[in-house]
C-alpha cells in the first residue's frame, strides 16, 4: 500500500509540475494568466490511498503589469473584463491581448487575425450606441460637411472706447473696436470666411456685423442683419438680439458659482448659393461669451464642418472608441470596442492565442464599454504582461524538488524492504 502512496505522489508531483513549467515557459507572453495545481488527498473508506491533483486554479483576478508600446492600437484593460473576438466557425473568445489591426479586409482584427467584437457608432443626435457586431473600419473617402454650428466663446474688452455703430464701415479699423475671421464650409467642402466685427456702442453692449467671403450678408428673416449682445452688471451675457438665455436664471446660491445662462444660437444664412453647393445656412452661439476688464481674447472658434478627406488610420482612444483618421484632420467614430465581464471568470476554459471560451460554470459574458459598470477602463498604446511571478514559480520547483526525492525514498525504501524479506524467507 506504501508503495501505491508512493507512487501517487510522484504522478501528482508530475502534474505539478506540468503547470508550474506551462506559467514558467509563458512569463513572456501578453495576457497570461497563471495557473495553479492543488493536491488532495485520497481515501478508501477509513484507509488513506494517497494524493491526486483534485483541481487547477487560474488566477484570473490577478492583473500583470503594463507595459507601454507606443502603438495606438495596443490596449491594456485596467482592471476587469476582456477584449471580445468571433473566429471563422463564428466561436467567441475572450483574451486580455490588446493587440489590435485594421486589416485589408476592412474590419478590426486581433493579433490572431480574429474579428474583434464592438459597438457600431451611435446615429446622429442620438448616444445610444448601435448593435454589437464586427467593427468595420470604413477606409475610403469621408465626405465633405456643410457647416451646421459655429460656436464662438470669447472676452469682449470692457475697456473698448465706445463707437457709434451706425458709421460701421469695414474699410475703416476706427469705426469698430476688433475683427475675429471663422472658417465655415460648404456641401461641397470649399472654404468660406465668416468675418465678424464688433463694434461697442454702449457701456455694456457690443453690437456684431458680418461679411461672407469679404461680401455683406443679408441675413434671413426674422434674423437682423447684425448682432446686439447685451451684457449684465457682472460681464455675463444678457440678451441675444433681445432674446434672454433659454435656461430658468437660478439664485448663485442654489445653482453654484459655476452656472451660466446659455442661448439659442442665432440662424444664419446667405441667400447667394455657392457655385453647385446648396445653400449656406448655420447657427452662430454665443454662450459663455463675457465683457470684462482685460484684453479682448478668444477660447472657442469652431464650426463643425470641413471639406473631404481620405482615410490615414485608426487609433483607440481611452474609452475603447475606434477613430479613424482622415486627411483633411478630422477623426470619426467608426465603433466601440466591446469588453465582456463574467459571474466566475475562474471557471473559463483556456485555448489557444492566450484566449479562454466561456463554460457553463463561467456564466454567460455579460458585455459593455470599457470603464462602464464592471468592465475596466482601456490603458491605450499599452499591453498588460503576464501575472506569472517567476520567484514563486522557481519556490515552487524547488518544494516539488524535494517531495519528488521525498517519495522516491519511499519507493526505495519499500524495495529495500521488500528485498530483506525475500532473503530472509
Amino acid at each position: 500500500m506504501s508503495f501505491d502512496i508512493a507512487l501517487s505522489g510522484i504522478q501528482a508531483i508530475n502534474e505539478q509540475l506540468t503547470a508550474s513549467s506551462n506559467n514558467i515557459a509563458n512569463a513572456g507572453t501578453y495576457g497570461f494568466r497563471s495557473s495553479r495545481a492543488n493536491f488532495s488527498s485520497m481515501y478508501a473508506g477509513d484507509r488513506a490511498t494517497g494524493v491526486e491533483i483534485g483541481s487547477t486554479t487560474q488566477s484570473m483576478s490577478v492583473n500583470g503589469g503594463v507595459l507601454n508600446t507606443g502603438r495606438s492600437l495596443d490596449a491594456a484593460i485596467d482592471g476587469r473584463g476582456y477584449f471580445v473576438s468571433r473566429d471563422a466557425q463564428n466561436t467567441l473568445s475572450y483574451s486580455r491581448v490588446g493587440i489590435f489591426s485594421a486589416a485589408s479586409s476592412g474590419y478590426l482584427t486581433d493579433s490572431n487575425g480574429k474579428l474583434v467584437q464592438g459597438y457600431a457608432p451611435a446615429v446622429k443626435g442620438s448616444t445610444t450606441l448601435g448593435p454589437m457586431g464586427d467593427l468595420k473600419i470604413p477606409t475610403g473617402q469621408i465626405a465633405a460637411q456643410a457647416t451646421e454650428n459655429l460656436a464662438y466663446v470669447a472676452n469682449l474688452s470692457a475697456e473698448w472706447s465706445i463707437k457709434d455703430g451706425t458709421k460701421f464701415d469695414k474699410t475703416d479699423i476706427n469705426t469698430y473696436n476688433s475683427a475675429k475671421v471663422s472658417v465655415l464650409y460648404d456641401s461641397l467642402g470649399s472654404k468660406h470666411t465668416l468675418s465678424q466685427y464688433f463694434v461697442k456702442t454702449g457701456t455694456n453692449i457690443v453690437e456684431v456685423n458680418y461679411t461672407l467671403d469679404d461680401k455683406p450678408m443679408t441675413l434671413p428673416a426674422p434674423t437682423p442683419s447684425k448682432s446686439t449682445l447685451v451684457f449684465d452688471g457682472k460681464g455675463q451675457l444678457e440678451t441675444v438680439n433681445g432674446v434672454k438665455a433659454n435656461n430658468i436664471p437660478v439664485p448663485p446660491a442654489v445653482a453654484g458659482a459655476d452656472w451660466k445662462p446659455t442661448f439659442d444660437p442665432i440662424k444664419m444664412g446667405d441667400p447667394i448659393t455657392p457655385s453647385g453647393a446648396e445653400p449656406l445656412a448655420f447657427n452662430l452661439n454665443y454662450s459663455d461669451t463675457t465683457l470684462s476688464s482685460g484684453e479682448n481674447t478668444t477660447s472657442t472658434n469652431k464650426s463643425d464642418g470641413y471639406a473631404s478627406g481620405t482615410y490615414t488610420g485608426v487609433e483607440l482612444a481611452a474609452d475603447g472608441s475606434i477613430m479613424a483618421k482622415y486627411t483633411n484632420g478630422e477623426t470619426k467614430n467608426v465603433g466601440t470596442i466591446a469588453l465582456a465581464n463574467f459571474a466566475d471568470e475562474g471557471a473559463l476554459t483556456s485555448v489557444n492565442d492566450t484566449s479562454w471560451i466561456a463554460s457553463t460554470a463561467s456564466g454567460a459574458p455579460l458585455y459593455e464599454r470599457p470603464g462602464v459598470g464592471m468592465a475596466g477602463k482601456l490603458a491605450t498604446s499599452a499591453l498588460e504582461q503576464s501575472n506569472v511571478d517567476i520567484t514563486t514559480e522557481l519556490v515552487g520547483l524547488m518544494t516539488s524538488q524535494r517531495n519528488y526525492q521525498a517519495n522516491s525514498k519511499v519507493l526505495s525504501t519499500e524495495n529495500a524492504m521488500l528485498q530483506s524479506l525475500m532473503q530472509a524467507l
